[in-house]
């Protein structure tokens, strides 16, 4: 009995690891919200986060790949620059202006789109293919038709608010009414949409450059290598936006700024990026995306009861068409993988049956 149990609880590890991910990118939403309410620069976040991130990756990187890491050749660094932008700068900074713009819950739904883009653009680099005639094929479509409807309802259709439970934690209570006045605007709605899907739009590419670059450098060190990149590209863009006058924007308290620049630097960006890393070796990418659905739930839930976020009818059901069309996706890619699989052993036996009748007539 004890055998089994810990079995069941080794098996269980991946998923552990994943529901432990989603909570901890959930809290990054609700401490993006807290900054900014507390007046910090979110290109100043950004920066600090890219840094603490590679603060945190590079001992990993140094130790655990010294051996196997190759060496540092130009492709790599510009597979590295362009995954530290894609994965790390551009979206990191299109996602905190949405966030600001819209709602936590709405950021969240919006990097659900993620593998509907991903197949879309892979598709266009020929990197998938469609195959519409099966089911797996057929199932992508549908779910990536899915995803972008859910999306659009999520935009442009509202309806009833619902309020799940009535709490007295708000703690964005002081800023709720002026919020709700200054930025809540239809314009900076629509604003704060376009930035999200530009977000899931540069995650799809960064996806597809993660895939290039993992076949030829370990992920410790790839990770480090577009943390770098990320930091002076960020560190680059909020000096050079932010202006000379507000040079004391970047000094760092013990307050609410240096709790969120660290935990998402050495939480999100660090040690849940080498979770995921290790989730994705023992259980495959595909897995790891099945549970981008969990984290819509967890900010739903989390800025309904701390930030008074209002959920509607609209953000419900965009969330299920999203969610659904998501696991469609999933489930087509999966079924692709299977069906591919059960072919090669045909296809290997069919090579050593036609081997052993060309012996057979050379005897």
């Amino acid at each position: 009995m004890a055998g089994k149990m810990i079995c069941l609880l080794k098996g269980m590890k991946p998923t552990i690891a994943m529901v432990m991910v989603q909570i901890a990118w959930g809290g990054i939403n609700v401490l993006y919200k807290l900054a900014k309410n507390d007046g910090m620069s979110m290109k100043i976040m950004i920066a600090y986060r890219m840094i603490f991130a590679t603060a945190s990756m590079l001992p990993l990187a140094f130790f655990l790949e010294r051996k196997s890491r190759p060496r540092l050749t130009g492709r790599i660094f510009f597979l590295g620059f362009m995954l530290g932008m894609f994965g790390g700068s551009l979206t990191h900074n299109l996602y905190v202006e949405s966030l600001v713009l819209t709602s936590a819950t709405f950021a969240a739904a919006m990097t659900n789109l993620t593998p509907a883009l991903t197949f879309i653009m892979a598709i266009i680099l020929r990197m998938e293919r469609l195959a519409i005639r099966s089911d797996g094929g057929k199932a992508k479509v549908l779910g990536t038709i899915l995803s972008v409807g859910g999306a659009m309802i999520f935009t442009f259709y509202k309806g009833i608010g619902i309020n799940i439970w009535p709490t007295n934690i708000h703690l964005l209570h002081h800023h709720h009414a002026m919020a709700a006045v200054s930025k809540h605007t239809s314009a900076k709605q629509a604003l704060g949409a376009f930035l999200g899907v530009g977000s899931g739009v540069s995650i799809a590419i960064w996806m597809i450059i993660q895939a290039k670059l993992s076949k030829i450098y370990p992920p410790y060190s790839t990770t480090t290598l577009a943390s770098v990149c990320a930091s002076i590209q960020s560190v680059a863009y909020a000096m050079c936006t932010q202006g000379q006058e507000e040079w004391a924007a970047w000094k760092l308290g013990w307050d609410i700024r240096l709790l969120t620049v660290l935990y998402t630097g050495v939480i999100g960006s660090g040690l849940m990026a080498a979770l995921m890393a290790w989730v994705a070796r023992v259980r495959g990418p595909l897995f790891v995306s099945s549970f981008s659905p969990l984290l819509l739930v967890i900010v739903a839930i989390v800025g309904s009861v701390m930030l008074d976020e209002l959920l509607h009818l609209g953000s419900i059901l965009g969330a299920v068409f999203i969610t659904v069309g998501l696991y469609s996706v999933l489930w087509g890619k999966s079924e692709e993988e299977r069906m591919e699989a059960a072919q090669q052993p045909n296809a290997l036996k069919g090579s050593k049956d036609s081997g052993l009748r060309e012996v057979t007539v050379q005897a």
